[in-house]
């Protein structure tokens, strides 16, 4: 058939030719928000279906076909030349804390088809560089941070970072940790709730932002307590085994009096309590000793130690879930997840003695 009203389609009844509209595109953004799963979960029943349940597999796959999204639209969304490297940075590869963390990052990586790269840092801004600059140069997708700073990396665009146990101050930066507020107070809370008065604490590090807010907590559960912050009984360490010993010999040399200490982390306190029974203190009979972070030695201290306990592989599993969730669409929205820590009770605490 020839002629110009039989090209570019049907006529309608005023007999111009009627076009029809142009195939919408859709994104991995909207099947996840009607298949009510994340766009991580859509991504792996599209590229790898053997490693999601049957049941959610037919629920996405239901709702592709009805959009008529095809592997191709899916490659278009995506971001061309992946590597499938992450890069985990981490200030201390000693601290047993990120080893719980670093598993959770890895067990989902692996779920999903990626390797992860660990990257000590050791507080160098030289180093952080290095490994922005991976990303940059596409020898990497993406960088996880277990620190309070992020490096630059110099693309255009959307940073493919997430933060994992730290604040961040990039309201663009995902990050995903617990509130360090509420958690220090609750140590100090129980501690109070025994009937100590006289509660030191060994602080972290004052350039982290959780280490701040541990020492607010500390102060706020003071002030619930109606007892006095004495600058005295507050000394401190950077996180090492080391500085929870030097922290106790520093109090004794002062002369201060306490019956009960809070570290900022399980590893100062171990220091404490080693540096306590040096002295001939009994832990917990003379001063009852609290740690912060639940790690794996901490039930193996004598006595075992009383902690606040964090979800460490959660904090892992969820940063590298937002990652994917980054990698899979530019334009989802930044996050931020408070997971909750719980107070761990051990032998390290008891009631204070009457005097």
């Amino acid at each position: 058939m020839s002629g110009k009203g039989s090209k570019g389609g049907r006529k309608d009844g005023k007999g111009a030719a009627a076009e029809a509209p142009p195939a919408r595109v859709s994104t991995v953004k909207e099947i996840a928000a009607i298949a009510k799963v994340s766009v991580a979960t859509v991504s792996r029943a599209l590229q790898r279906p053997e490693v999601v349940s049957e049941t959610t597999r037919q629920r996405i796959h239901e709702v592709v076909k009805r959009l008529g999204y095809t592997p191709n639209a899916l490659a278009r969304n995506l971001r061309t030349a992946r590597t499938r490297l992450i890069v985990a940075l981490l200030p201390d590869i000693a601290n047993p804390f990120f080893s719980e963390v670093i598993r959770g990052i890895e067990q989902v990586a692996h779920e999903n088809g990626y390797s992860v790269l660990l990257g000590e840092t050791q507080g160098s801004l030289v180093r952080e560089q290095a490994y922005a600059d991976m990303v940059a140069a596409r020898r990497a997708d993406g960088i996880i941070t277990m620190s309070p700073r992020v490096p630059a990396i110099p693309i255009q665009g959307r940073q493919p970072v997430v933060n994992a146990c730290e604040y961040v101050k990039d309201g663009q930066i995902s990050s995903v940790y617990i509130d360090n507020v509420a958690a220090a107070g609750v140590a100090v809370d129980y501690l109070a709730m025994l009937g100590h008065r006289e509660i030191a604490f060994v602080a972290g590090p004052p350039s982290s932002p959780i280490c701040v807010d541990r020492e607010q907590g500390y102060r706020l559960a003071l002030q619930r307590a109606k007892l006095p912050v004495h600058p005295g009984l507050i000394v401190t360490g950077d996180f090492s085994i080391e500085a929870g010993e030097r922290a106790v010999e520093q109090l004794l040399a002062q002369g201060q009096s306490f019956t009960a200490l809070f570290c900022s982390n399980d590893e100062m306190a171990i220091g404490a309590m080693r540096a306590l029974s040096s002295h001939g203190l009994s832990v917990p009979d003379d001063v009852s000793v609290v740690g912060f972070d639940d790690i794996r030695f901490a039930r193996y201290t004598s006595p075992p130690l009383t902690t606040v306990a964090q979800p460490k592989n959660a904090l892992g599993r969820e940063a590298m879930s937002m990652m994917l969730e980054l990698l899979n669409d530019a334009d989802v929205p930044p996050r931020k997840r408070v997971l909750s820590a719980d107070l761990v009770v051990r032998g390290s605490t008891a009631p204070r003695r009457p005097a």
